[in-house]
């Protein structure tokens, strides 16, 4: 892949066009657009491409593919086709020092407010910033692109490198060690739900004594934690 830097607008048109075509993922249709309009498709290459170039283009990788769902694609690759605005969270105002002694904490999510989402291929973060009295969403940032981003891991990771906790459904070693070099602590969460209701248990940590990694996340200076049980568990 080109290290020349993908737009992106033009990164959620391949994610959307993708998702028309079965059986392919952005990685696949980037690869056949590389051939047809090289690396890195823009605004005025893919204007001209067509279906007949999709067809041919990559040894004809697409060829298989029905002509309608390429056309229904090519909707979404040129920009013509109008993506229905999803009803998002929403979100609170935040300033600096609104929130004492709170973290900023991100939830990957699918829908709603939901705890739903695997840190590779969820569809948003949610941003939140979680107090022992409050919990205020500040952010709704949109994650899908990152498919076809060079390093999608060190994308996603530094959508959210402003937060202090990431809670996943699931994530892999290789992200979470993304994760972690962006100073972020991974939290599991595979049971998922209404983000509010599992952060509510980080609460609970916020007013009780937090662990280590929560006071450190929190800011208190390391004398200020020996005080804290050690070994207690993010889950």
């Amino acid at each position: 892949m080109s290290d020349a830097p993908l737009s992106r607008e033009i990164a959620l048109r391949i994610a959307l066009a993708a998702r028309v075509l079965p059986d392919t993922d952005a990685a696949r249709l980037l690869n056949v657009l590389a051939d047809a309009v090289g690396l890195p498709p823009t605004e005025d290459s893919l204007s001209g491409l067509s279906v007949k170039q999709l067809l041919a283009a990559a040894d004809g990788e697409l060829a298989d593919i029905d002509k309608e769902l390429l056309k229904a694609a090519l909707g979404f690759l040129k920009g013509h086709v109008e993506v229905p605005a999803e009803a998002l969270p929403q979100t609170q105002a935040w300033r600096e020092g609104d929130m004492p002694d709170a973290v900023r904490v991100a939830c990957a999510s699918n829908s709603g407010e939901e705890l739903d989402g695997h840190f590779g291929s969820c569809r948003r973060f949610l941003v939140y910033q979680v107090s022992k009295d409050e919990i205020r969403l500040i952010d709704v940032r949109d994650a899908v692109g990152s498919e076809v981003q060079k390093h999608k891991n060190a994308w996603r990771a530094h959508l959210v490198a402003d937060c202090q906790v990431l809670f996943v459904a699931s994530i892999g070693g290789p992200a979470a060690a993304q994760v972690v070099k962006n100073g972020i602590h991974p939290v599991k969460d595979p049971q998922g739900g209404n983000a509010r209701a599992r952060l509510g248990a980080l609460q609970d940590k916020l007013a009780n004594a937090p662990p280590p990694w929560l006071a450190k996340a929190m800011g208190h200076a390391v004398e200020d934690r020996v005080r804290f049980t050690v070994g207690e568990t993010t889950d």
